[in-house]
């Protein structure tokens, strides 16, 4: 995974921090040559929105070569599934489900809540972005997209690659 002197690698990583460290200590890849974008949970929600467009403008104008969608091992976002369920904003959620689904279908998922929750676990989230990221009109066939999980363990670290067909296996 060492890449040539000018070659960036771009990661889109959870939000949560330390990340960084542990990939370039995995990956070897130079701290120069990392550029990073977080989101929770590491999903691209939609082709043509923000995250979608900071990957492309990387690709083209930092000279990205290869990818890493990172998650965090099974990680499920509990503050995203309570805020679904808060009397303040279910009401809310129902209204603009009913516009969405009646005037402008544009939600991944289906419905507002499947939106906010993506899916259900990291992994899945991950094989989704990379097919968003591999299979988007302006990503030139040559950029690599690769799929990785950290797995915390008291203090420890290992990473496992996420393959497209789902099974997560070994990577360090």
């Amino acid at each position: 995974m060492n890449l040539d002197e000018n070659q960036k690698a771009l990661f889109l990583t959870d939000i949560e921090n330390g990340i960084e460290t542990i990939l370039q200590e995995v990956t070897n890849i130079r701290t120069e040559n990392m550029l990073t974008i977080q989101s929770y949970d590491s999903v691209i929600s939609h082709p043509y929105g923000d995250i979608m467009r900071s990957v492309i403008i990387a690709i083209y104008q930092e000279n990205v070569k290869e990818i890493f969608v990172v998650g965090t091992k099974d990680k499920r976002t509990a503050a995203v599934n309570g805020l679904t369920q808060h009397d303040s904003i279910k009401d809310k959620i129902q209204t603009v489900d009913y516009l969405f689904q009646n005037c402008m279908p544009e939600f991944t998922g289906g419905t507002v809540e499947g939106w906010l929750n993506g899916e259900e676990t990291g992994s899945d989230n991950i094989v989704k972005s990379i097919d968003s990221i591999r299979h988007h009109p302006l990503v030139p066939s040559h950029v690599k997209v690769r799929g990785l999980i950290i797995n915390n363990n008291d203090g420890k670290h290992s990473i496992l690659e996420v393959p497209t067909d789902k099974t997560v296996s070994n990577f360090t």
